[in-house]
């Protein structure tokens, strides 16, 4: 390829750091995709003539089917998919193909390929998020009126009802996908026609290749075009935060299906065994999405590093940016299925929820609510006067419902027996009814929200 100015070839060790086919041929679709639309330019231009392009764009049709029946080998010498296909292209059909890569050098090559890999990803990643979302609003919707226990510092906080603790994912989801759609905006520019660095002589037309590859438009300066990686990046940065979001909820299903808790049976097609405690029913499926989250911002802080400090144009350094991408957009496809799978096929134990939500006195607050509301009590000192009854309750091993009428009027004279309907767990979470609580009818109206949004009617 480039071996007119070197008296000698590589050495052994400079073959091996300097090949990139063993992971860069997961481009290969794109490559053949870009260097279609490449050579139809070139032939509407008149720069190559109808014949050879026609000849090239045929024998990359046959390259293409040898890929998808064979894979793509690994030849080193070749170091990467666009010589590799470019080398099968001339055995296929002579000379003629060596007139493919006028006008354009690998960087804008890549660079081009590199960024309708990562649209596919950024699509692929959409839609397996959409299909969490309407499994947790399918969810949510069943458990509306589930009475759970909510939790802060993971102790009892106040009651919820599942429903409304399932569509807070929803919400998660939602702003990744709009990360998502923000990155694949930002991205959907075409490098190719920009050339090594300083774009090329040729009378191109632009515009005529980002429209047939799905682009808005060509790259408005060459030098970024070929060096720029922030789409990467961004694609990163919106995988990370999503993977934080399904690790949260992977936690969740984890100490949810311990037995100290008990509220949900994770399904037996995303759980494992042990190989020596026959009861054991493990939640590995939600501990590899915990772990994977621990992966992914790796893969993001490993771009990140990787393009610190690179000057213009482009660098051998940025050989390294498509590992972290390949890697984090497995691991991501693999934890929104996984997710998606346990949100949807776990039995929720609504029983032991409700039991659980009935502990540790979790209606206080609404006993400080009913004595602001009905006894004019200045919030702080209603809060003072429900910590005593809490004490009270906690020492007699009772709940605040169960405590007697005369013992709450020793502790202040102001209660009184319409106290007590206040103190029930559905009564709680039916006040919840402001815009956006745990109330069950706002938990219906969000449902219906969503599933208006997901096109789920």
């Amino acid at each position: 390829m480039w071996g007119g100015r070197f008296a000698e070839g590589p050495s052994a060790i400079m073959r091996e750091i300097n090949a990139s086919i063993p992971f860069d041929k997961a481009l290969w679709r794109q490559d053949i995709v870009a260097s279609k639309a490449h050579v139809a330019m070139l032939g509407a231009q008149g720069i190559v003539t109808p014949g050879d392009a026609q000849a090239i764009a045929d024998g990359l049709d046959r390259v293409a089917a040898e890929y998808e029946a064979n894979g793509v080998p690994e030849d080193w010498d070749l170091e990467d998919i666009h010589m590799t296909t470019e080398s099968r292209l001339a055995e296929l059909i002579g000379a003629a193909a060596g007139r493919l890569h006028t006008a354009r050098s690998r960087n804008d090559q890549v660079a081009t390929d590199f960024r309708l890999w990562v649209r596919d990803a950024i699509d692929q990643a959409d839609a397996g998020l959409e299909a969490l979302q309407k499994a947790v609003v399918s969810r949510a919707e069943e458990h509306a009126d589930s009475i759970m226990p909510g939790f802060t510092h993971l102790q009892t906080a106040q009651p919820v009802t599942l429903g409304h603790h399932l569509m807070a994912y929803y919400e998660m989801v939602s702003r990744d996908r709009s990360r998502f759609a923000d990155a694949r905006a930002r991205l959907n520019k075409c490098p190719l026609g920009s050339a090594a660095l300083a774009g090329t002589g040729f009378p191109l037309d632009r515009k005529m290749t980002a429209e047939a590859l799905g682009f808005e438009g060509p790259t408005a300066n060459s030098l970024d075009a070929v060096s720029d990686r922030d789409f990467a990046l961004d694609y990163l940065m919106a995988a990370s935060q999503c993977a934080l979001h399904l690790s949260r909820l992977a936690e969740e299903f984890i100490i949810w299906a311990s037995q100290p808790f008990g509220f949900v049976v994770l399904p037996d097609s995303l759980s494992t065994g042990s190989s020596i405690m026959p009861q054991k029913k493990n939640p590995d499926a939600a501990e590899l999405v915990r772990g994977h989250a621990g992966r992914i911002t790796g893969c993001l802080t490993a771009l990140m590093m990787t393009m610190k400090g690179l000057p213009l144009a482009y660098s051998k350094d940025m050989q390294d940016d498509k590992p972290p991408v390949f890697e984090a957009a497995g691991l991501l496809a693999l934890s929104i299925a996984a997710m998606t799978g346990m949100v949807g096929d776990s039995d929720f134990r609504t029983d032991r929820m409700r039991a659980a939500a009935e502990l540790g006195y979790a209606t206080a607050t609404d006993l400080a609510d009913w004595l602001v509301r009905e006894a004019n009590i200045p919030f702080r000192e209603a809060h003072h006067i429900t910590g005593a009854v809490v004490r009270l309750a906690e020492s007699r091993g009772v709940a605040l419902d169960k405590l007697p009428l005369e013992d709450l009027k020793a502790i202040d004279e102001r209660i009184d027996e319409s106290v007590f309907p206040a103190l029930s767990v559905e009564a709680s979470v039916a006040a919840r009814c402001s815009h956006g609580g745990t109330a069950p009818a706002e938990v219906r109206k969000r449902v219906a929200e969503a599933r208006a949004a997901l096109g789920m009617e």
